[in-house]
């Protein structure tokens, strides 16, 4: 009888580990992630600026693309189960009213914040919104000590530390980042709404990584995804439906693009749909595979590569106060990075004196290496793979 309560309770925790503990998944999905991630973001913040830049004028229409390609999640979600026969579970079956409710609400809340993203970079230059988006890393780091109990260590300290001070100069040096036929007035307003925007990503961040606690794959974090981005679409489109969006999409392709028709549709707004749907569909990879801070902190020195790109391609001043910005961003990146990675080393030495074995641990072993925010682990491998 106690043998069979024992069993009982053993079962129960592993169940419940396998709901709450952050999950664990190979090296190669996250690489993959990150790769899109990095895609994704740098050419939806170019293109976004693209709209504007050539004669684009709708706050709304900049909103709308950034959601609209919710339909392309399907691939994600059906391809791996009735083609590449990677998960068991059909698509949607365990998506219970309690991950609609929350998909839904985060969805809304999603597409205010693409709403004001819109508004700021409609007003700054490139290089500059990308550097006030980092700002939302230390409210990450406080919302997720809050939220999701993070640990605050040496490294994600001194990364949020850095990144926030690389702003706080960018601000205080960017009044004559001003461009040319700006007023004052709005240059604020496209500062306030940039700082905003971040604000809300960073509450975002951390809450969407307590919803994916209670997710068993990745495909479902997609699913979860595309319920939120829908949502974001049903936002966008009744702001453009009471302002006359979709009629002026038709005038500024025809009349005021000055790239014609045929790039507004191809580049402006395709591509565009594409690219966001890529960035954002990244980021809850990110947060699922790793945590909300650890998201957070990839975004923000991949803001280190928009300053470049908005330099290159749109010729944005780039004078000292962005050269120290943009290295502080580099700079507190690359510490979390080695934080992770001697972490990592200790946690995996560790690891192998416990087991009293050195190497990694084969199939025939048990299983394939798996890795958890720069962890190495091999136990639990037939409980991950329920998970997929």
């Amino acid at each position: 009888m106690s043998d069979g309560r024992v069993n009982n309770a053993d079962q129960q925790e592993q169940e419940q580990n396998l709901v709450n503990a952050p999950v664990k998944r190979s090296l190669g999905l996250l690489i993959t992630t990150y790769g899109c991630l990095f895609v994704g973001s740098v050419a939806s913040s170019l293109l976004a600026k693209y709209y504007f830049v050539h004669g684009g004028s709708s706050r709304w229409v900049s909103t709308w693309v950034q959601s609209a390609g919710f339909p392309l999640l399907l691939v994600l979600i059906y391809f791996p189960h009735f083609v590449f026969k990677t998960t068991k579970g059909r698509p949607f079956t365990r998506f219970t009213q309690r991950h609609l409710f929350f998909s839904v609400v985060i969805g809304l809340f999603l597409g205010f914040n693409n709403f004001l993203f819109s508004w700021g970079t409609s007003y700054l230059p490139v290089s500059t919104s990308s550097l006030l988006l980092s700002t939302q890393l230390i409210f990450t780091l406080i919302l997720s000590v809050i939220i999701v109990k993070q640990k605050v260590t040496f490294s994600n300290l001194n990364c949020v530390v850095l990144l926030t001070l690389s702003s706080v100069l960018l601000a205080l040096g960017s009044s004559q980042d001003k461009p040319a036929g700006l007023t004052k007035t709005k240059y604020f307003i496209g500062f306030l709404s940039t700082i905003g925007a971040g604000l809300l990503f960073a509450l975002y961040l951390p809450v969407t990584e307590r919803v994916y606690r209670s997710v068993y794959c990745y495909a479902m974090v997609m699913e979860m995804q595309l319920v939120m981005e829908f949502s974001a679409t049903v936002f966008a489109t009744v702001g453009m439906a009471f302002d006359g969006g979709f009629k002026e999409m038709v005038k500024e392709a025809n009349q005021v693009f000055t790239k014609g028709p045929t790039v507004y549709w191809t580049v402006a707004i395709l591509a565009n749909v594409v690219t966001w749907q890529l960035c954002f569909a990244a980021t809850s990879g990110m947060v699922y595979l790793t945590s909300g801070i650890t998201g957070g902190i990839c975004m923000t020195a991949l803001l280190a590569m928009n300053v470049i790109g908005g330099v290159v391609v749109y010729g944005d001043e780039f004078g000292g106060v962005k050269i120290v910005s943009t290295v502080l961003c580099i700079w507190g990146f690359s510490s979390y990075v080695y934080g992770l990675y001697v972490k990592m080393k200790k946690e995996e030495k560790k690891e192998k004196e416990e087991k009293g074995y050195t190497g990694v641990k084969t199939a025939e072993d048990g299983g394939e290496m798996q890795v958890e925010m720069g962890k190495v682990k091999n136990d639990d491998v037939a409980a991950a793979d329920e998970r997929v």
